[in-house]
């Protein structure tokens, strides 16, 4: 069992499709590409890149064979955020109920953080999931999460409807250490 860290999660979501512009193009050579079925490395790969800095591990729990379910299903969307060619960051977008398209992951490689790529990429996937024809769009966030991202959620018209107690459990390897003298 590894450490369990005590979280606040809050849940946001839109019910209208918001009316603001799509932030300008960043001045960096940038592009938006949908995974179609990507390979279960590939989303490995870009889930840590993303997602270690802030103790994500729902995903690192599944094998390989529940993962590629996932990202096999025509519902799940997965887009990822190339910087200079390089990815940079990822949204997936869960619209398996058919009714509610959530925001599942969002976030930005360590090094895209601060460059004025999250609100132009997190823009971009929330038009994603509007053109899907939900009913409302949702996401989620915890207090483990990077500090700007629910001041974000709330400027791009997200409404916290829930918020609750939990708990994470690090994979051990993520556990922090203390040196041994």
């Amino acid at each position: 069992m590894g450490k369990k860290i005590d979280v606040t999660i809050t849940y946001l979501e839109q019910r209208t499709k918001p009316t603001f512009p799509t932030p300008p193009r960043p001045p960096f050579k940038v592009a938006i590409m949908r995974a179609e079925n990507p390979p279960v490395h590939f989303y490995r790969y870009i889930y840590r890149l993303v997602g270690d800095p802030y103790h994500w591990v729902s995903r690192r729990r599944l094998t390989d064979g529940e993962l590629a379910a996932i990202l096999s299903d025509p519902a799940v969307y997965i887009y990822v955020l190339y910087l200079a060619g390089a990815p940079a960051g990822f949204a997936e977008i869960d619209f398996r109920t058919g009714k509610t398209a959530e925001i599942k992951f969002f976030g930005l490689a360590p090094e895209a953080i601060g460059r004025g790529l999250g609100r132009y990429f997190l823009t971009n996937a929330i038009e994603m999931a509007w053109d899907l024809g939900p009913k409302r769009v949702r996401l989620e966030t915890c207090t483990l999460d990077h500090p700007a991202a629910l001041p974000l959620y709330q400027k791009l018209g997200f409404t916290v409807f829930d918020q609750r107690k939990g708990q994470v459990e690090l994979i051990e390897e993520d556990a922090p250490r203390v040196a041994s003298r």
